[in-house]
């Protein structure tokens, strides 16, 4: 059973999600949270699989949720996945920054909505490729604070191969084919090098690959 929060500061539109969610045998919402700092309360209560967040909230934004989320060890299992209006927009990179695993625009339809959910509880990010390449095009490629030149330290030469194609958009099986390796084995070099840059997801991968420095921003 995928457990679900819903945080949004709307009544109406946590019980649309609630309504479209609910109807699915595998999934349950648990609770419903109107602002971040609720949310925080009830995430540690109820332990859900995923946080559906919405991020501009009063009392505390969805940004500065999914940071303590991201930060506390005994919510390491939890997925938050931003709700938001745009495809894309900087509250959305900065959610990324700060944890997110993908996010969801409120306008999808109904069958993509419980979809993003499904794929987001198996732990996968809400990425696709050419998401991750309008990340890089339309904010990574901007100039960025660098956070205390982090090096990829201790990856062995696939795994930084690997990290390298993750932040150039690549899905697993496109990396495969560049390696010229399995796509089960490529899942294990991205797995691993999340695991030892202490990287909730593929997202925080493309941010660490750009900020490091272990990738250039395109040249415009």
């Amino acid at each position: 059973m995928i457990r679900i929060l819903l945080v949004d500061d709307q009544p109406l539109l946590r019980s649309g999600f609630r309504a479209l969610l609910e109807v699915e045998d595998d999934i349950e919402v648990v609770a419903e949270a109107a602002d971040g700092r609720e949310c925080l309360a009830l995430v540690r209560e109820h332990l859900p699989d995923i946080v559906l967040v919405d991020i501009q909230m009063p009392v505390m934004d969805g940004i500065e949720a999914t940071r303590h989320i991201a930060a506390d060890p005994a919510l390491s299992h939890v997925h938050v996945v931003i709700l938001t209006n745009y495809c894309f927009d900087e509250y959305v990179f900065n959610a990324l920054r700060a944890g997110a695993a993908g996010f969801i625009v409120k306008d999808i339809e109904p069958d993509d909505f419980v979809h993003a959910v499904r794929v987001a509880a198996r732990g996968d990010a809400l990425l696709a490729p050419s998401i991750t390449r309008s990340l890089i095009d339309r904010y990574i490629a901007q100039p960025l604070p660098k956070e205390a030149d982090a090096e990829p330290a201790g990856l062995t030469n696939r795994e930084r191969e690997a990290v390298i194609l993750v932040a150039q958009g690549l899905c697993n099986d496109e990396i495969a084919d560049r390696m010229v390796i399995s796509p089960l084995t490529a899942k294990t070099h991205v797995n691993r090098a999340m695991a030892k840059l202490h990287a909730r997801d593929r997202a925080q991968l493309v941010i660490f690959a750009y900020e490091s420095g272990l990738v250039a921003p395109p040249v415009r």
